[in-house]
């Protein structure tokens, strides 16, 4: 018989079998409340009261809807294909519930050598990266679970068997599978300026040097407007577009099936904020406080850490929100021909610019943020210059008021001195006299 004990495990393991478990319900909290954040914003901009009957302000809501999603009935259309309509939330749920596995939350923590359980099981001391994968291809490994997460809305949008769901997964799939392309540029920019692609890597160089947001603003908000478009988030959610495909590619879903589809898009927006404030905002450091410097090691300082990248991360998503009700929705042709026709040759000319001062050895914070300037005001000058599209222009109608037939005057107002309203106060009366007078 195979002799089992005694077990030696590393640092690195028991850290990320802690961080695993801790982050995992953590983050699985933050999607819940951002439901409840955004709903609650939505009432406080639309001058509404939000969620108060459940808990003390509603806090209670978000718990009461899960208890709703899981009683309510599951149900698949006639003429679905059951398997695909099945896996089709797994797919989608899984990416985003591994992706922030590479975040470093914490910087690196000392673990002291000990024994458990009588000696059977042995930990070997070390420094461990607070995270839940210590690998050097974090920035790799992002990006190849997120492009995963498409395959759960095009399969649920065409195993539906309704062809509102299929054009919403087509929608999904084609604007994920284009933003990748800006997003990877902005990325790369960043990889060539810092030269390392460990996201603990990033947030050092970011430590030392100042926040890359300072380096590469451009990026940084390329970067930005790809996440919006990626997680389906106005004003880029033509995927999921009420007044024109009912849902979006998870119409005919309900209950927990319904759930995990929303989970997963609020799960993937807190995995893309992570990474954002991680390439972009310094990740968990934060200026003149100095427990959030990545060569402070400990428990105290991995707490900091951890809270400090949290709340940037809460922040980030928080912004998101109020960008969803303060922006209107634009066109899908719009949607993709922001991405191919100005982000992806903005994202070339950032890369190409960033490697030729790299080459040239101006990498510092004045240099670089020079080099974006001048890149805005060539953007600024060309984009008028580029040829036009005509294929979507407005159709003059009849009657329209802003774009009538040639040669017609439509006039929508009153026309010639309106007649007095019937005049309800009695006759001889003050307020009579006033009326008459007018």
């Amino acid at each position: 018989m195979p002799q089992i004990l005694p077990i030696e495990l590393s640092a690195q393991f028991v850290v990320s079998m802690a961080v695993i478990l801790t982050l995992l319900h953590l983050i699985l909290g933050v999607c819940a409340y951002s439901v409840y954040a955004e709903r609650k914003l939505s009432a406080y901009i639309q001058d509404r009261i939000g969620p108060n009957r459940v808990g003390p302000i509603g806090l209670l809501q978000p718990i009461a809807d899960g208890l709703k999603f899981f009683v309510k009935e599951d149900f698949a259309a006639k003429g679905t294909d059951l398997a695909l309509f099945t896996l089709a939330p797994a797919m989608v749920i899984i990416p985003a519930l591994i992706g922030w596995a590479v975040i470093p939350w914490g910087g690196w923590i000392e673990i002291p050598a000990m024994s458990l359980l009588w000696g059977n099981v042995n930990i070997t001391g070390g420094t461990a990266l607070v995270a839940a994968a210590n690998v050097d291809i974090g920035i790799i490994f992002l990006l190849t679970i997120a492009s995963i997460g498409i395959y759960g809305a095009t399969l649920g949008g065409w195993a539906s068997f309704n062809k509102y769901s299929l054009l919403g997964g087509l929608r999904a799939a084609a604007g994920m599978i284009s933003y990748e392309i800006p997003m990877g540029l902005a990325i790369l920019a960043v990889i060539l300026l810092i030269g390392n692609i460990r996201t603990d890597g990033i947030v050092g160089a970011q430590a030392d040097g100042g926040w890359m947001i300072l380096y590469q603003p451009i990026a940084a908000l390329l970067f930005f407007i790809c996440v919006l478009a990626e997680g389906n988030r106005a004003p880029f959610d033509n995927a999921e577009a009420e007044q024109e495909l009912v849902g979006g590619y998870h119409t005919e879903y309900s209950s927990m099936r319904l759930a995990l589809f929303l989970l997963a898009e609020y799960a993937h927006l807190t995995t893309a904020c992570a990474f954002f404030v991680v390439l972009f905002l310094g990740g968990y450091h934060m200026p003149l406080i100095g427990w959030s410097s990545p060569d402070a090691i400990g428990l105290g300082p991995a707490s900091l850490k951890l809270g400090v990248l949290m709340g940037k991360t809460v922040g980030c998503i928080l912004f998101i929100i109020v960008l969803r009700w303060t922006l209107p929705r634009i066109r899908w042709d719009q949607v993709m021909k922001l991405c191919w026709n100005s982000m992806i040759p903005v994202g070339i000319l950032v890369v190409v610019s960033t490697a030729v001062m790299v080459y040239l050895g101006w990498t510092g914070v004045v240099p670089m943020f020079v080099m974006n300037l001048i890149l805005l005001v060539v953007i600024l000058i060309a984009a008028p210059l580029m040829p036009k599209s005509n294929a979507n222009h407005r159709v003059r109608m009849a009657g329209s008021r802003f774009m009538p037939l040639d040669g017609e005057s439509v006039i929508t107002g009153p026309v010639g001195k309106p007649a007095l309203r019937e005049s309800s106060v009695p006759e001889g009366s003050a307020e009579q006299q006033l009326v008459g007078a007018s």
